[in-house]
């Protein structure tokens, strides 16, 4: 099949759009959200129509609110992020944004201190890094009666790169829309990738079953290669992975464009990372089985 004659192509795409996410996680950095970092998330609406983002700002200068970022959400409504709040000065912030005696509608009220922003960091953390692990040895194991020519351990180790380009494209991504539009990374970020990572392994696994089924009816028989069996496998499953992912998407386009603010991000998040992943599992995962194999071949011919 074309996936695995021309490999190399889709790994110099993926090559690129890691390297380009990685370069913008470094130089930009993540755009940390009050979950991670710690301060209060205001967002309030103007029933009645909002004023502009100046005079949001304008009213709010006297009460000199540390780290204080607004920007605009939905039709008539703002996202307020700062230093946390006390009672007090949430309320000043509440009457202060009665701009011209409009009615304000506080619609989202939270604050989180920093302590307890590094400790969720820390957990999301730790919840991908066992994720990961966990997919490792669960394709491992899965396959585990999988021994040539390629051994079962490394269909969990391919997984797990394919999992990993998926993470970093749409972190990438986020570090880019986060330097550019302002987009945070939260708690709900978190959510999607182990989503992301959960329906990407969902893809691979069923084009490696396939493999692994041809391989017992077809590998040493007279005319098979390995190549040709994971090429074969590929179409045998290509449709089928590009419908599942077709149908999840367009739930999710439509939840990004008529779902409330708040929850944009997270399907922009699960849009870009089904994405990749469905890439991954077809464009990178299966045919990096093809790759090992010859390496390790032209291995034992050089020996």
């Amino acid at each position: 099949m074309f996936v695995v004659k021309y490999r190399k192509i889709f790994y110099f795409i993926s090559g690129t759009l890691i390297l380009i996410s990685i370069s913008a996680i470094l130089f930009w950095g993540l755009n940390l959200g009050v979950d991670f970092k710690g301060g209060t998330l205001l967002e309030f609406n103007y029933p009645s129509g909002r004023p502009s983002l100046d005079a949001v700002n304008t009213a709010l200068r006297p009460l000199n609110i540390t780290g204080l970022s607004v920007r605009p959400a939905g039709t008539n409504g703002f996202i307020l992020h700062s230093k946390p709040l006390d009672e007090a000065t949430h309320q000043a912030t509440i009457k202060a944004l009665e701009i011209d005696g409009q009615v304000v509608q506080e619609t989202q009220f939270s604050s989180v201190g920093p302590v307890l922003g590094k400790e969720a960091a820390l957990k999301s953390l730790w919840a991908i890094v066992f994720v990961l692990i966990a997919i490792i040895l669960f394709v491992a194991y899965a396959f585990r009666k999988v021994s040539a020519p390629v051994s079962s351990w490394k269909y969990g180790v391919i997984a797990v790169v394919a999992l990993l380009h998926d993470v970093m494209i749409p972190t990438g991504i986020f570090a880019i829309l986060g330097h550019i539009k302002g987009f945070e990374v939260d708690t709900l970020f978190v959510t999607a990738i182990l989503v992301v990572l959960g329906f990407s392994v969902h893809d691979t696994i069923v084009v490696f079953d396939r493999v692994r089924e041809n391989l017992k009816l077809e590998y040493g028989h007279k005319g098979s290669d390995f190549e040709g069996i994971v090429g074969k496998s590929i179409s045998q499953t290509f449709v089928r992975s590009i419908n599942t992912s077709m149908t999840t998407l367009l739930a999710l386009i439509v939840l990004y464009f008529l779902g409330p603010t708040t929850t944009q991000p997270f399907a922009l998040v699960l849009i870009i990372g089904i994405i990749a992943g469905t890439y991954s599992s077809i464009f990178i995962a299966s045919p990096l089985l093809v790759t090992i194999e010859k390496w390790q071949r032209n291995r034992m011919l050089k020996k």
